[in-house]
């Protein structure tokens, strides 16, 4: 189960960060889709760094990974 949210976390990552390339060439520097899209990505990614550290101090994710 942690595996399959870890991974789903990071497509929604990369969605992101494509989203916010799109949105560059797109919006050619005047629109704010650019910053909302990157900021999804920050706060995606901070949220999968905060699930991590706690699975592993809860023992969901062990020292040689995934159980």
């Amino acid at each position: 189960m942690i595996r399959f949210i870890v991974i789903t976390a990071l497509v929604l990552i990369i969605a992101s960060l494509g989203s916010a390339l799109y949105y560059l060439y797109h919006d050619r520097g005047r629109g704010t889709r650019m910053v909302r899209a990157l900021a999804i990505r920050v706060a995606l990614s901070a949220g999968l760094l905060i699930f991590l550290v706690v699975s592993y101090k809860l023992g969901w994710i062990g020292e040689s990974g995934l159980r």
